[in-house]
C-alpha cells in the first residue's frame, strides 16, 4: 500500500484519549472526515492528512498547545491493537521494542521506528510521514508519551527514559514536559525520540509466554502479507471495495471515502489524479463482472442483475445493451457457444 495511513485502532485510541480532556470529539471527527462508525472497523485506515487534521483541530479546540502530554495521561495498551499482544508476549523489553519495529505497518504506514545502539543503551527515533501537510508537533509528543507508556505498563514498573529529544523549540515554560516525559527533554533536537537503559531493556516482562509470542508472531506476520497484497492505488482499491459492496446494492461515494478514511473530495482528486472516476469505476467493476456472471449458465439473470447491484433485471438489460450492443441473454448465449468452441478446440 502507497497511501500513508493509519489503522482505525490508533486512532481510535487518539479520540477516545482526546475525548478524556473533555474535547467535543464527535464535532472534531466531524469536520475531520472522520466517521465514529468506521472507527469501530478494525480492518479500516486513515490518511495521514486526516490524523494531522484531528491534531490540529484538537489544538484550536481547546486553545492548548500541549494538549498531546495532557491526552497521553489517558491513552490505554488497547491502542497498539494485535502489534500490543505480539509485545507483550515477548521476553524482555528489547525484544518487544525489536518486534514493534517489525510489525509497524499493522498500526502505521505513516510512521517508523528505528534502534540506534548508544554504548550499552538505545535510542529510539520515531519518523511520521504528514503527507501533504507539515506533522504537528503534538503527534509526536503523543506517540512517543503512548510508546513509553505502554513500556512501563508492559514492565510492570515504573520506567524512565536517559534523554528525550524533541525537534521543536522550547515552550516558554516547559515543566508539563518534565512531568510528562519523567525527564526534560532536549529541545530543537535532530530527530524526535528517547534513549533506554540497558537494564531496563534487558529486564524480563512479567508477561512472557513463549508459545503466545510465536503465535502471535504468526498473527502478525499474517497480517502483514495481507496488508502487501492490498491494492497499492485509489483506483485498485476501490475497485476491489466496489466489487465486495454490489451484492448488497451500488456502493456511494461517502461509504467508500469513509472506507478509506479519507474525505469524498480527497478520493474524488485522488481518482482524477490517476485518470479515473468513482462513476467510472462503478461502470468498469459491473461490467467485468457481467462478463463474468454472465458466462455462468447456472445463474439466473435475476441473479446476475443482483449480484452486480441492481435494482432490477431491467437495469441489467440496460446496462448490456450500453456494454456489449446486446441483451444478456444474447450476451450469454454467445458466451457459451465461444466456450464450448475452445472446449472443442482443446479435446481435439
Amino acid at each position: 500500500m502507497s497511501e500513508r495511513s493509519t489503522s482505525a485502532v490508533w486512532v481510535r485510541g487518539i479520540v477516545e484519549a482526546l475525548s478524556a480532556t473533555g474535547l467535543d470529539m464527535k464535532r472534531l471527527c466531524a469536520e475531520a472526515a472522520i466517521d465514529d462508525p468506521t472507527l469501530a472497523d478494525a480492518s479500516a485506515v486513515y490518511s495521514t492528512e486526516a490524523i494531522t487534521r484531528v491534531w490540529q483541530l484538537a489544538v484550536a479546540q481547546s486553545g492548548d498547545p500541549a494538549i498531546a502530554l495532557r491526552a497521553a495521561q489517558g491513552v490505554r495498551p488497547a491502542i497498539f491493537g494485535l502489534v500490543g499482544y505480539v509485545m507483550m508476549s515477548s521476553a524482555n523489553l528489547a525484544t518487544a521494542l525489536e518486534r514493534l519495529i517489525r510489525y509497524l505497518r499493522i498500526i502505521s504506514h505513516a510512521a517508523a521506528v528505528r534502534a540506534v545502539p548508544q554504548g550499552d543503551d538505545t535510542a529510539f527515533t520515531l519518523e511520521l510521514h504528514g503527507g501533504a501537510a507539515p506533522v504537528p508537533r503534538q503527534r509526536f509528543e503523543f506517540d512517543l508519551l503512548t510508546l513509553l507508556a505502554f513500556c512501563r505498563w508492559v514492565l510492570g514498573r515504573e520506567l524512565r527514559p536517559l534523554t528525550v529529544s524533541l525537534t521543536h523549540e522550547a515552550p516558554p515554560d516547559p515543566q508539563a514536559y518534565l512531568q510528562a516525559f519523567r525527564c526534560m527533554p532536549q529541545f530543537g533536537a535532530r530527530c524526535n525520540g528517547a534513549v533506554l537503559a540497558r537494564w531496563d531493556l534487558e529486564a524480563p516482562l512479567p508477561t512472557f509466554h513463549p508459545q503466545m509470542a510465536e503465535l502471535h508472531d504468526r498473527f502478525a506476520g499474517d497480517r502483514i502479507e495481507a496488508l502487501e497484497r492490498q491494492p497499492a492505488t485509489y483506483t485498485q482499491r476501490v475497485r476491489q471495495m466496489v466489487a465486495e459492496r454490489l451484492p448488497e446494492g451500488e456502493p456511494g461515494r461517502t461509504a467508500i471515502a469513509r472506507a478509506l478514511g479519507v474525505a469524498e473530495r480527497t478520493l474524488q482528486r485522488r481518482l482524477q489524479d490517476e485518470g479515473t472516476s468513482f462513476h467510472a469505476l462503478i461502470d468498469d467493476t459491473r461490467r467485468a463482472g457481467a462478463e463474468r456472471h454472465l458466462a455462468q449458465p447456472q445463474l439466473t439473470l435475476a441473479e446476475v442483475a443482483y449480484l452486480l447491484g441492481f435494482a432490477s433485471q431491467g437495469n441489467l438489460t440496460r446496462a448490456c445493451r450500453r456494454w456489449f450492443g446486446m441483451t444478456p441473454g444474447q450476451y450469454r448465449a454467445r458466451a457459451v457457444t465461444e466456450s464450448t468452441a475452445h472446449a472443442s478446440d482443446r479435446e481435439a
